[in-house]
C-alpha cells in the first residue's frame, strides 16, 4: 500500500529541461511503489550555482509510496541516472536532471545520505513557491505554514510557465 507521503524537488537546465522534468514524472508514476497525485507549474529560475548555465526548469510534486526514504532516494537517483545525471562536478552545476526529497511524511532525516526536510529550502523560491501552489496550508515541520515561509523567501525572478502536468494523464 502507498501510505507515505513525500514531496519531489525537481529540476533541469540541460537538454530540453520541461521534457526531463516530464519524463521523470512519467517514471516515477510508473513504479508500482510510488503513485504521482499532483505536480505544480513548471518554473523558470536563476542558477544557484556557477554563473555562464542556463536558467532551471523546476517543479515539485506530491507523491505517494511505499517506499522507506532511503529506498526513495534510491529510485529518484536511479531515475536521474536514466537521464545521464553526472554527479562529478560543481554542487550546484548545470545537470540533465536533479530529484529532490523535500518532505517524507511530517519526520526529520539526518543520515549522512540524505536529510529531511531538504537542506536550504526554506530560502529557496524555485522550492517554496511551487510547493506552495500544490499544498497551500501545509504546515511546516517548524510548526509554521507554507505560506509563512513564501512570505520570507526573497524571490528574485521566478516565472511561472505555462506548462503544468496532468497527472491523471500519466496512468494513460
Amino acid at each position: 500500500m502507498l501510505t507515505e507521503t513525500a514531496y519531489i524537488g525537481l529540476g533541469s537546465n540541460l537538454v530540453n529541461p520541461s521534457e526531463q522534468l516530464t519524463g521523470a514524472l512519467e517514471k516515477m508514476h510508473r513504479l508500482p511503489q510510488i503513485s504521482v497525485q499532483i505536480c505544480s507549474h513548471f518554473y523558470q529560475s536563476k542558477p544557484m550555482g556557477p554563473a555562464g548555465q542556463p536558467d532551471y526548469t523546476n517543479a515539485v510534486c506530491k507523491i505517494t509510496t511505499s517506499f522507506s526514504p532511503i529506498e526513495l532516494l534510491d529510485a529518484l537517483q536511479s531515475i536521474e541516472n536514466i537521464h545521464d545525471r553526472t554527479r562529478d562536478g560543481d554542487r550546484w552545476g548545470p545537470r540533465t536532471l536533479d530529484l529532490d526529497i523535500l518532505l517524507y511524511n511530517r519526520i526529520n532525516i539526518d543520515e549522512p545520505r540524505l536529510k529531511v526536510p531538504h537542506y536550504g529550502m526554506q530560502e529557496r523560491e524555485f522550492v517554496l513557491v511551487p510547493l506552495f501552489e500544490i499544498e497551500p496550508d501545509l504546515i511546516m515541520h517548524d510548526g509554521r505554514s507554507i505560506a509563512k515561509w513564501v512570505s520570507k523567501c526573497q524571490l528574485q525572478g521566478l516565472k511561472r510557465t505555462g506548462i503544468k502536468i496532468d497527472t491523471t494523464r500519466l496512468d494513460a
